[in-house]
């Protein structure tokens, strides 16, 4: 049974290199009756960026423009000038129908009325709504939310981790309550800004805590008892915590409606804790029907996932470390 579940591995790995989980940002703030600040924020791929560019309403003057890259992204500031009211307006993105890059639009008004709209390959134009609607970013953040579990290889490696370890439905929830109470504590104080670690630290400890669950299964399976068989909830609520500032991290890059974070903070929760819950669902249907085939595999197959897990989970906490320097 547990071999199969390296398939799921493999499947995810391949999805999320398939899919840019970064979106491109795009935020408009009116700050007169007729001046605009256009912040345009794309994700590198590699070293180069996307060929996309913001098409805004026509009429709309750009009287200044400046761009610089950063970490993992390039951004141009823009001032505009627009003497025209930008509800019931269309915004398109040129060049977004031949990339996998959505764009999040954050615009917020002078009548401090804000709009969260996402534009995606399929799709890339949209009316801004004459009202603020609280159901468009209940929609878009948890979207957002979902997609940033099923496509973060790592958090599923994690989860996946913390499957292998967990015998029974009870010690299962017990373990995953504890994870996601526990990312839920760290994602809220690091929105709000009452605690922040900085990423790189974050993201290498998560590639270890996926290597220290692969070898605490290979310990398992060799006969030897260990705090994380026997308790994993607490290992889950440990590196939950730190899982928790990964989340943030993503969230940081993608933004908040300026009126709405706490909804959007929670819906985004919603979405995290949805797709997970799917992908505990799909390695137990996949586990379920692997018992039913009942095949016989070579003694030692079971290495295969944990030593998978472990061997890519290495990659990346050495790739992660190396980028401190």
């Amino acid at each position: 049974m547990r071999n199969v579940l390296i398939a799921i591995f493999f499947l995810w790995a391949v999805i999320a290199h398939a899919h840019e989980i970064r979106p491109a940002y795009l935020e408009i703030k009116q700050t007169t009756d007729s001046i605009y600040q256009v912040l345009w924020k794309i994700p590198l791929l590699g070293d180069k960026a996307p060929k996309i560019d913001p098409v805004l309403p026509e009429g709309f003057q750009l009287i200044q423009e400046k761009d610089h890259f950063v970490s993992g992204a390039y951004i141009r500031n823009y001032a505009g000038l627009y003497h025209k009211g930008l509800n019931g307006q269309t915004i398109a993105i040129k060049g977004q129908e031949l990339t996998l890059v959505d764009v999040l639009v954050q615009i917020n008004l002078l009548d401090e009325s804000s709009y969260t709209l996402l534009l995606q390959p399929d799709h890339p134009q949209v009316t801004i709504p004459i009202e603020p609607s609280k159901w468009e970013v209940v929609k878009l953040y948890l979207k957002l939310g979902i997609e940033h579990i099923l496509l973060g290889i790592d958090h599923l490696l994690f989860v996946l981790g913390l499957l292998l370890l967990v015998n029974g439905i009870g010690p299962l929830i017990k373990t995953i309550t504890a994870f996601t109470i526990a990312h839920s504590i760290t994602l809220g104080a690091a929105t709000f800004d009452l605690i922040s670690l900085p990423s790189a630290p974050v993201e290498a400890v998560i590639a270890l805590s996926i290597v220290f669950l692969a070898r605490e299964y290979i310990s398992l399976k060799e006969g030897k008892k260990s705090l994380t068989a026997q308790a994993p909830w607490i290992v889950a609520f440990s590196f939950g915590l730190l899982h928790g500032f990964g989340f943030a991290g993503a969230l940081s890059e993608i933004g908040f409606p300026q009126k709405e974070v706490p909804l959007a903070l929670f819906i985004f929760n919603v979405g995290v804790e949805l797709g997970q819950l799917f992908f505990i669902g799909v390695v137990a249907c996949l586990a379920f029907f692997w018992k039913k085939l009942d095949w016989q595999l070579p003694k030692g197959a079971w290495r295969v996932l944990p030593y998978g897990i472990g061997t890519v989970a290495s990659f990346w906490l050495i790739e992660r470390v190396i980028a401190f320097f």
